[in-house]
């Protein structure tokens, strides 16, 4: 599956423990990534500063859904079954 132009779900949905540019502690479940761009895409994607857990994340349909709210509810399932 290709990733959703603009859908930006992944960017919010997740948390991510290591540290971003711009937020040193990472990002929390829920929160807005400070790089999503308002077009719904990273302003790192092709950055070398761009966190391993993104550049890891690939879009599939058991995750993504088939809109960028159900990609918000499926995502945000996982991250919460599998908080500590």
């Amino acid at each position: 599956m290709e990733c959703r132009a603009g859908c930006g779900a992944c960017c919010i949905a997740i948390s991510i423990s290591s540290p971003i540019p711009g937020m040193p502690s990472g990002k929390p479940a829920g929160v807005r990534c400070l790089h999503l761009r308002a077009d719904g895409l990273c302003a790192l994607f092709d950055s070398p500063t761009r966190p391993a857990v993104c550049k890891a994340f690939q879009a599939e349909e058991m995750v993504c859904g088939a809109s960028r709210e159900e990609a918000l509810a499926l995502i945000t399932a996982l991250e919460n079954f599998s908080a500590p």
